[in-house]
C-alpha cells in the first residue's frame, strides 16, 4: 500500500441537542468527498473531534465511513491513545470495522516525559502488534512537541509503518521527514497553507481538512504539481490559502463545520466544550471561502 493523493479528514456529525452521532449525515458527507475526487477518508482524526469520541462512536463512523466508500479508496482511522495498551486495542477495532490502514498520533498528556526512547517503544510495539498498516501522526499543535527526522528515518524501516501526516506546517521539518521516503513510506502533509510547497518537496499527499469544503482547489494543486505546471498551481494554492488559514488554523472545527455547511454538506454542531461559531465567525467563514 503506498499513500499517494488528497484524503479527507472527515468531521463527526452530531444531532443538535442529543449530541449522538448523525451517521445519515455522515455518510451523506463521505458520499459527497467520494464525488468530489478524494483518495479516501480518514475517520476519527484531529477534525473528526477524535478527542471526543468514545470507542463504541470510532467503530461506527469507520464502519459506516468503510460502507460508503469504494473499493480501491482508502478509509484510515484515528487511534492513538495516551497508553500503548489503548492504540493498539484501537488498531484491532478498526480492523473490525473495516479500516485499511490507522493513524497514530503519539501519546502528548504526559509530554515532558514522550523522549526519543519512549516514542520508540511505543511506535514499535503498535507496529508489531497492530493487524493494520500504520501511520505515523506529527501534529506539534496539539501535541506540543515534534517527532524528530531520526527518530521517523528509523521507524520508516519497520515493515508495518507506511508513512507519516506532517500537520507541523514547517517546510524544513516536512523535508527532514522526507528524507526517510521511500517506495514502502510515504510522507503526506497535514498543512493545506503549505500544500503546493509540500508536493514540489517530494510529499506524495495530503490529508487536508480545507479538502473538506474545498476539494477542487486541492486537487488542483496536486494535479498541477504533477503536471508540472507551477503557475497553475499557484493560482489554485492562492485560493486554498486564506481558507486554510482563517478556517481551519484560527476557527479549528467550529469553523470547518459552518464551512462545510456553507458549501452544502452536513456540518452541524460541534460537540462540547466546542461551541459553534458565533455571526462574527461565520462571517468570517464566508469571507474565506468567497476569497
Amino acid at each position: 500500500m503506498q499513500l499517494q493523493g488528497i484524503f479527507a479528514p472527515v468531521i463527526s456529525t452530531f444531532h443538535a441537542g442529543s449530541e449522538d452521532l448523525d451517521l445519515d449525515g455522515f455518510a451523506a458527507n463521505v458520499r459527497s468527498h467520494i464525488a468530489e475526487g478524494l483518495d479516501g477518508m480518514v475517520v476519527a482524526g484531529s477534525t473528526g473531534e477524535a478527542a471526543l469520541l468514545s470507542e463504541a462512536e470510532r467503530g461506527a463512523l469507520v464502519a459506516t465511513a468503510r460502507e460508503h466508500t469504494p473499493a480501491g479508496k482508502l478509509v484510515i482511522a484515528g487511534c492513538g491513545g495516551e497508553s500503548t495498551r489503548q492504540t493498539v486495542a484501537r488498531t484491532q477495532q478498526a480492523k473490525a470495522s473495516g479500516a485499511d490502514a490507522v493513524l497514530v498520533v503519539a501519546p502528548h498528556y504526559y509530554a515532558n516525559a514522550m523522549t526519543e526512547e519512549v516514542l520508540r517503544a511505543h511506535y514499535r510495539r503498535v507496529a508489531d502488534e497492530s493487524p493494520l498498516p500504520v501511520i505515523l501522526y506529527n501534529i506539534p499543535k496539539y501535541m506540543h512537541f515534534a517527532l524528530s527526522a531520526e527518530l521517523v528515518a528509523e521507524l520508516a524501516q519497520h515493515g508495518n509503518v507506511i508513512g507519516i501526516k506532517d500537520s507541523s506546517g514547517v517546510l524544513d521539518m516536512l523535508k527532514g521527514f522526507l528524507k526517510a521516503q521511500s517506495p514502502t513510506f510515504s510522507v503526506l502533509t497535514g498543512s493545506g497553507s503549505g500544500l503546493q510547497a509540500g508536493l514540489e518537496a517530494g510529499a506524495r499527499g495530503g490529508i487536508l481538512a480545507v479538502s473538506l469544503f474545498a476539494a477542487g482547489f486541492a486537487l488542483e494543486v496536486l494535479e498541477a504539481v504533477r503536471g508540472g505546471e507551477p503557475e497553475r498551481a499557484a493560482k489554485a494554492q492562492a485560493r486554498l490559502k486564506p481558507m486554510a488559514d482563517v478556517i481551519v488554523a484560527k476557527l479549528g472545527v467550529p469553523g470547518v463545520k459552518a464551512a462545510m455547511e456553507a458549501v452544502g454538506k452536513v456540518g452541524g454542531m460541534p460537540r462540547m466544550p466546542l461551541l459553534p461559531l458565533d455571526a462574527a465567525g461565520r462571517a468570517e467563514v464566508a469571507a474565506a471561502l468567497a476569497g
